[in-house]
C-alpha cells in the first residue's frame, strides 16, 4: 500500500499562483511514476503534469506546459507549481502514484490522495 497526503490548493485571482505538495509514504517502491490529476464535476480526471521519482523526468499536458511545474524534494514527495492561474483550472486536484511507461503515459493509476480544491476566480 502506498498513501498520498496531500496539502496546498486555496482560492486566487486569474494570473495568481499556487502551490500543491504530495508525499509519499509506504510501500512506494511499487510505483515508478507520480503526478497530478485535476477533475471538475461531470468529467473525469485527466493528468496535466507527471514525473519520475526515480529521475526526475517530467511530462506535461500542453494546456499547462509553461505555466506548471512539477517538482520533487526528496525521494518520495513532489510539487506541483502552479503560475499564470486560469479560471480554466478551477477544480479539485488529485496526486496520483502509479506505473507509467517510457514515454510518460500512465498505464495504471494505483492509488490516490484526497484531493485539493483549486478555485481560480475575479
Amino acid at each position: 500500500q502506498v498513501h498520498l497526503a496531500e496539502s496546498g490548493g486555496g482560492s486566487v485571482q486569474p494570473g495568481g499562483s499556487l502551490r500543491l505538495s504530495c508525499a509519499a509514504s509506504g510501500d512506494t517502491y511499487m510505483v515508478n511514476c507520480m503526478g497530478w490529476f485535476p477533475q471538475v464535476p461531470g468529467k473525469e480526471r485527466e493528468e496535466v503534469a507527471t514525473i519520475y521519482p526515480g529521475t526526475g523526468v517530467t511530462y506535461y499536458s500542453d494546456s499547462v506546459k509553461g505555466r506548471f511545474t512539477i517538482s520533487q524534494d526528496k525521494r518520495n514527495t513532489i510539487h506541483l507549481q502552479m503560475d499564470s492561474l486560469e479560471p480554466e483550472d478551477t477544480a479539485v486536484y488529485y496526486c496520483a502514484a502509479g506505473l507509467c511507461d517510457d514515454a510518460g503515459t500512465w498505464s495504471v493509476v494505483k492509488y490516490w490522495g484526497q484531493g485539493a480544491q483549486v478555485t481560480v476566480s475575479p
